[in-house]
């Protein structure tokens, strides 16, 4: 695990929390040495604070996500909509807004990494849906011939979608079934699901995925 907190009480209670839990754990306290670390280490999972020294969180997430696709947990003091939005379209797969509890944190990391061994056990996959085809062992994906890069939960979520064509996906079987989030015991809401579907239409067509008002989202199969 890479941890990267500039509060040194934060990064020393998450730190102590996820090595009692049995990982080991690498600890950053600005931008700059946060990119090293992730290079140097290849870590897991990373913990990322937005507000860092040196440069932010999202351009750490940029800079790590270019290198290799890794998950990444955010934290923000900030509420705002909009720096959440943010953070999930550079690459997070995953936010908490501080202060939160250190039981919580614990759940979302193991949903993330519950999510990376359940991709890894699909490996050997693909599927073909009119112009869109998608190779899980190469984690690939291809829209009329033409590749898309997409972050780890964005592929996750349209493989999610693939395997269930035309069918209505509520955000709430989303959240539990992608992110494998209990929803209330994570306190987890649903702008993460929007956020992602708006990145995925962005790099795929807006026609690929339909808005099921007051329900969810469904994939229309490309001609």
């Amino acid at each position: 695990m890479l941890v990267v907190e500039d509060d040194l009480t934060i990064a020393a209670s998450i730190d102590a929390r996820l090595r009692a839990e049995g990982f080991s754990v690498e600890v950053a306290h600005d931008g700059p040495a946060a990119v090293e670390a992730e290079a140097a280490t290849s870590p897991d999972l990373v913990v990322l604070d937005v507000m860092l020294p040196g440069f932010d969180g999202l351009e750490v997430c940029r800079r790590i996500q270019a290198r290799r696709p890794v998950p990444v947990l955010m934290l923000t003091a900030r509420a705002d909509e909009t720096d959440l939005l943010v953070g999930l379209g550079v690459g997070a797969d995953d936010y908490l807004t501080k202060p939160f509890s250190m039981r919580v944190l614990s759940a979302r990391i193991q949903a993330l990494l519950r999510r990376v061994e359940r991709s890894s056990a699909a490996a050997g996959e693909r599927i073909v849906l009119g112009d869109l085809e998608i190779d899980i062992a190469e984690r690939r994906v291809r829209r009329g011939g033409e590749p898309a890069q997409l972050t780890p939960i964005e592929f996750d979520l349209l493989v999610h979608f693939a395997r269930r064509p035309r069918a209505v996906q509520p955000r709430e079987r989303l959240l539990s079934e992608v992110w494998d989030w209990d929803v209330h015991a994570t306190g987890a809401g649903t702008r993460a699901v929007d956020s992602h579907i708006k990145a995925l239409r962005r790099k795929l067509g807006a026609d690929l995925i339909r808005t099921v008002h007051g329900v969810g989202y469904a994939l229309e199969v490309p001609a």
